[in-house]
């Protein structure tokens, strides 16, 4: 894929935005999917980094993507600029189902896993539902995307040392009172973070979806290396992020 643009939006943050090859108005995409980027052609880096969809535009026909420099992968894919082509897999994995028959969605985002939440945002309001998000940040300085999910709802943005925001954990608004108001929600974030969303909400039987975030190798479910504990009709499995995920019924994910 083609890059059109590649720029920072916080700190060590860049939204990088391609061109893709196909029609996305006729190619099936789900928000929650992700790209599979080789972040070079050497052999220094032969793992690609996978990459949630953040962004989609059907009238330019672009995708956009948002990560955090890391390592150097990420450095190596930070430096790339307008005009360069990157070798690119997917969209990969399974989105976010919706339910068209609900009306209003409660998204739950923390750091790096906020960016999914943006093209969630968009469809689930195209198909009438109101939105409502929160998200989390460890300080204002990482505050990401804010203003673009406020274009689809009202955001809550909560920040640990209190400098954006209430002053707390996404969990500390997430009040039996607000979620009631939910048909259900969907999550992304940080494993602690989807634990402690896990948790509070089944209290309250509130039904939802979580992003799970694992290490990638292949991204297509043949290396392995991103499996996960998930109950189903009574037995415990172990399912590849990359291929059954990365998002699964909150209900079935077993954190241990």
């Amino acid at each position: 894929m083609q890059i059109i643009s590649q720029q920072s939006i916080g700190a060590d943050i860049f939204e990088l935005t391609l061109e893709a090859p196909v029609d996305l108005r006729v190619f099936p995409y789900e928000p929650g999917q992700f790209l599979h980027i080789r972040v070079t052609d050497s052999f220094d880096f032969l793992l690609r980094r996978p990459l949630s969809l953040c962004k989609v535009d059907l009238i330019k026909n672009h995708l956009s993507v948002v990560y955090r420099v890391q390592g150097q992968g990420t450095r190596r894919l930070a430096a790339k600029r307008a005009g360069e082509i990157l070798d690119v897999l997917g969209p990969l994995g399974h989105g976010y189902p919706k339910h068209k028959d609900d009306r209003a969605a409660l998204l739950i985002g923390g750091g790096i896993g906020v960016p999914p939440l943006v093209e969630l945002a968009r469809q689930l309001r195209q198909d009438a539902q109101s939105v409502h998000t929160v998200v989390g940040f460890q300080t204002k300085a990482q505050a990401i995307l804010v203003s673009e999910l406020e274009t689809y709802g009202p955001v809550t943005v909560v920040t640990n040392d209190g400098s954006l925001g209430n002053h707390g954990l996404v969990t500390d608004v997430l009040t039996q009172a607000f979620c009631a108001d939910f048909d259900r929600y969907y999550a992304c974030g940080p494993t602690p973070m989807l634990q402690a969303v896990q948790r509070r909400l089944s209290e309250w039987q509130l039904p939802g979806y979580l992003s799970l975030e694992e290490r990638m190798g292949c991204g297509i479910g043949i290396c392995v290396g991103c499996v996960h504990k998930i109950s189903r009709n009574g037995r415990i499995a172990q399912l590849k992020t990359c291929k059954e995920g990365p998002v699964f019924d909150a209900q079935e994910v077993v954190f241990t």
